[in-house]
Order: C-alpha cells, then structure tokens, then sequence
C-alpha cells in the first residue's frame, strides 16, 4: 500500500503529464518521498512503482542515475563543497580541508551522531560567489575559511542561517572599479533597479506583457517565427543554432500535440546567468515561453528546471500562479483561440540533461541519456511528439524582439551574431557577474571594462570563453569578439558565454584535472569513447599532476582526445578532448615540467 501523502501528491502531479504518460511523474514523486524520510528507502521506491504502474527494477535504475537522490540517511545537516573550477581556482580545496578537521570525517561519511554529512558537488551555477558551499540544497559563498568556521557553529546549533547565503545577483563585496554602462540592457534592463522585486506588477510597471497581446493580436504563429528568423536571434545555450529556423522545422499540422520545452537544466561549469533571470525576472520568462509556444502551436510547455535551484522553485511557481490569475496562462489567452499551460518539472542532477535530447528522456521519467539523432526533436521529441527546446536567456530575447522589431535586435552585435548576450564572468577578476554586452564587444572589454581587471593586478594566463566545454585562449586573443564566429576562428567557441579568467599563478594541468573529473563524473555511459575516454583523460592528468607522470603520457593524452571526438551521440566526449588539447597546445612546457620535475611547479 502506498503512504496517503504520496497517493495524494501524485494525483495531482500526474494531471501535468498526458494519462498515458504516468512514468513522467516518476523524479517529483522521487524528490517527494525523500523529502518525507530523508532519503529513498527500498520501500518507499516499492512504493512508488506501484503508483505509476512500474517495475521496481526501473524506478531504482532510473533514480540511481541522478545524483540528488540518495539511498541511505544523510546527515540532518548535509554540506557538499563545489570543486569545480571556478571554486577550485578561488580557495574550494582549503574549505574541504577545514570541512574535514573540524567534523572528522571525509567526503561520503556522516559523523556518529547523524549530525553531519560531507561531500562535495559540481558546479552550482554560483560562480560568481566562489567558493561556494551548498547545506541541504541551500547555497553559501563567497566564503573564506574564518567564514565556513561561523557557519559551521550555525549548522551545529541546528540553524541555516542567512548570513553569507548566495544571491546571484548580489556578487561578492566589489574589488574594483564599477563597470561601464555604455550598452544599452536589453534582458538585465529591470535588474538594474534594486527595487524591482521580479513580481507580476512590477513587470507589468515597467512594460512587461506587452509583448504577448501584440504577438497573439497582431500576427499570425508563421509570422511571430519569421519576425524571429529576421532577427537573427541564435540559441543562448550552447549550440548557437538560428532560433526561427528551429521553431520552423515543427510541422504544421494543428492534429499532432506539440511541446515548448524551456531548459533551465544549467550546467555548464562557469555558467550562471540563466539563473539570475530565472531567480530574478521570471516574468520575463514565462512571457518568452508563452510567446514561442503560440509560435510553434504548442498548447503544453515545461519548464526543466536544475535540481538544485530550491529558490527558483518557489519563485517560478509563484509567477506561475500570477500569470494563470492575469489571464496570460490558461484557456483562451487574451481572448484569443490560444490556450497553454505551463508546468515546472524538475531535474535531479545531471549534468547531460542540459542536452536536449537527455533532457526529454529525463521529462519522460528515464535516465537522462541522449537520443540517437534524427530524428530530430522538432519532429519526433516529447513522447514522440514535434518538440521545441529552447534555453531560458534564448526565451528572454522572445518578447523584445515582438516589440520593438526583428530589424532592431539584428542592428545590434554583427550580422552573423545579432543582439546582446548575458556573459557570466568568474575566476580571477576583481567583479565576476553576469554582464550584458553586444555581441561585436571583445573579450578585453568584458574583462577590464566591466569584471574589473584581474586580481591583485596579475597577468591573464588563459580565457575560457565559452564554458568549461570551450577550447581555452590565451592572453594575446583579448581583442577577439564575442560573437559566435570571431571565437570559432581563434579556435574556440562561444559555448554557454561563461568567461572563466585564469591569471599566471594557475596550474593548466591541475585545471585539466578539475575539468576532466567532471566530465568523467557526468558521462551518462552510454557511448564506449566517452565512458572510458573521459576516465582516462583524468586519470592520466590527475597522474601528471601528482608527480608521477612519464613523457609518453603526453603522446596518450593526444591519441586519447583523437579517439573521442566525434564518434559519439552528443557532444560531452568532445567536450572534454576538446579543452585538454586546447591546454596542452598552449601549455605544453608545464606539463613537461610535472613530469621533469616530478612535482606541480605551482604548488606553494
């Protein structure tokens, strides 16, 4: 028999998924029973499989895949330190250290008395406060090690308390010069008033929601997506592809359910900007998602949202509940023939489900592995039906362009890469945060015009220009563009718009390191040449870097990255070859100075 409390919970969760689709309720039913007991039992996963009408087998092959959700009691305070690169450039390591002397335990263990549990976590999409601590799904940072000791006495006394909680948009104490505003803010416009609380009247007072009526008033859904053609709007989360053209692969017949799905599954180490708008503007979300739903002639859209985004749940289900009340959501919106909901589906930590395809197999209840393409999710995507997934910052541009035209967005940036984009700059600057710029600005100017310059006035030893996925550049390419094809042609890529600055104190082998273990931590499996690919990749830095490397290693790491790129079903593998060849191309000496040396040169 199932407990009354999930039998309650999943009548209604289950309403947001078509009747014959019950397995997509099956992680918030997951996320519901942990939240009850702290963690999922055998009984309580038996549980579940009964209520959707599923083998006990599956529910437990599919919730082991992700990595928020657990098999054995955690501690009542359970504190999981980001290492990733970001964090690791900015002090992370020395937090564990102080983490593991005052509880006496290390990563994976809980004290005798239940109190306490320790682990450590990939990026949090909070770079900008690195280093960062998450404590039950809620995020510290920047912390220093006198900082993590008061908190700690906090957790001790049974307390999560507010001081040093992350905002995305507060940033860390200013440690340069206040950034220049000479562009005009197209998605961060609001954000510049501290007033602005992000709900529906104040959207409503500074213009939001125009764009919707003017959309489903004014033009036809053919016309809404070669507005967006015109505009030359590109997708914000990775790949870079024409917006219009995917919205115009969906087949127009208005018999076959279509989907909007919105992927605020953001993953990308060194990316943050998605959930500063989420957090922050939800409206201007939701408004994007509306939009391009009437576009396409979808009637149902999700929002997939990242796992450990606890404060954009309840933000977006509260402007959720605002637009359905204004009518912008719901049954003939407007007045309009035009009906959608919107439903919030969260995700349980995987990295790979920012991936499109991933991401619908996670909606559907599976693990989150890509799909062999085509077909293509435009015709064949949510249970097999035409699908558009779109980034939340790509859904932002939505409702500026229907107001103030596709002529004015594509004046902006260059001809190939049009509009502003929002670049979440981390590492080693004086003032990193998300920053809205042009797209024909260069990295010199995001860098010392807005981020403030380097730390403690050091040189810039490498640029990450795209995420922790892009190829790095080095300090003689500060005059590059930010646009997509300036980037591809000094041999990088503009990714997700994370700009992570590494100046001359860093250790690129050690940065290989940190990236490729994450790369390893988060390949589904499913593809031989990433699975055991990305495993070797660190296994082999990590070699280097501890001192116990050998030249020939050096010709394997090459070979390795050779083998992995481009023989596999999404792009995670070259994701990781990619960066490592980047390191050692312009870095080689320091690696053969680990291996000569037999020691990391840059260590104190």
């Amino acid at each position: 028999m199932t407990s009354a409390k999930l039998q309650q919970a999943s009548a209604e969760i289950l309403k947001r998924y078509p009747q014959n689709q019950k397995r997509s309720a099956l992680l918030p039913l997951l996320f519901l029973a942990q939240e009850e007991r702290g963690y999922l039992s055998p009984e309580s996963l038996e549980e579940i499989a009964h209520l959707l009408e599923m083998r006990p087998t599956d529910v437990w092959e599919t919730a082991s895949f992700y990595t928020m959700f657990h098999f054995r009691p955690m501690g009542r305070c359970h504190i999981e330190v980001c290492h990733n690169l970001s964090c690791t450039l900015l002090g992370a390591e020395s937090l564990l250290d102080v983490l593991k002397g005052r509880l006496q335990i290390r990563e994976g263990e809980t004290t005798p008395d239940g109190r306490f549990s320790l682990g450590t976590a990939e990026c949090l999409a909070a770079c900008d406060g690195a280093p960062v601590v998450q404590v039950n799904g809620y995020h510290y940072g920047p912390l220093n090690r006198s900082q993590l000791e008061e908190l700690l006495e906090g957790f001790a006394r049974g307390e999560l308390p507010e001081r040093y909680r992350y905002q995305p948009w507060a940033g860390p104490p200013s440690r340069g010069p206040e950034p220049v505003n000479t562009f005009e803010r197209i998605l961060h416009q609001h954000l510049l008033d501290p007033s602005y609380d992000g709900r529906i009247e104040a959207y409503l007072e500074r213009g939001g929601y125009q764009a919707l009526p003017k959309a489903v008033r004014e033009y036809r859904p053919s016309e809404i997506i070669e507005m967006v053609k015109r505009s030359g709007l590109r997708g914000r989360g990775g790949a870079g592809f024409p917006t219009g053209v995917k919205w115009g692969f969906v087949p127009k017949d208005p018999g076959i359910p279509k989907y909007l799905l919105c992927n605020a599954d953001e993953g990308e180490p060194g990316t943050f900007k998605d959930r500063e708008l989420l957090e922050r503007d939800p409206h201007q979300v939701l408004e994007g998602i509306i939009i391009a739903s009437y576009a396409i002639g979808s009637e149902t859209s999700y929002i997939y949202l990242r796992g450990e985004f606890l404060e954009a749940v309840a933000i977006l289900e509260r402007a959720l509940q605002e637009a359905y009340a204004h009518g912008f959501l719901g049954k003939k919106i407007l007045g309009s023939d035009f009906n959608l909901d919107v439903y919030l589906h969260r995700g349980a930590g995987a990295y790979i489900c920012g991936e499109e395809t991933a991401l619908i197999e996670s909606l559907e209840g599976k693990r989150g592995e890509p799909r062999i393409r085509p077909p293509f999710p435009a015709v064949k995507g949510l249970y097999q039906c035409p699908t558009v997934v779109n980034n939340v910052e790509t859904l932002c541009n939505i409702p500026h362009i229907i107001v103030r035209g596709p002529k004015w967005f594509a004046s902006m940036g260059t001809p190939k890469s049009t509009g502003t984009r929002v670049f979440s700059v981390s590492g080693h600057v004086r003032r990193p945060g998300n920053y809205e710029l042009p797209l024909n600005a260069t990295l010199r100017q995001l860098i010392y015009e807005h981020a403030g310059g380097i730390l403690d006035d050091r040189r810039i030893k490498a640029i990450i220009p795209g995420g922790s996925s892009a190829p790095t550049l080095t300090a003689d390419h500060l005059d590059v563009g930010l646009d997509f094809e300036s980037l591809a042609a000094a041999g990088s890529m503009g990714g997700s718009g994370a700009v992570i600055v590494l100046d001359e104190t860093t250790c690129m082998v050690k940065v290989g390191e940190v990236i490729n273990r994450f790369y390893h931590h988060e390949s589904c499996g499913q593809c031989t040449q990433c699975r055991e690919g990305t495993a070797w990749l660190h296994k082999i830095l990590k070699r280097i870097e501890d001192g116990r490397g050998q030249m020939a290693d050096l010709e394997v790491l090459k070979d390795v990255c050779r083998n992995m790129k481009g023989q596999t079903i999404c792009v995670l593998s070259d994701s990781a070859a990619m960066p490592t060849e980047s390191y050692m191309h312009y870095f080689r000496e320091e690696f053969e100075a680990h291996i000569q040396q037999g020691r990391c040169p840059f260590r104190a």
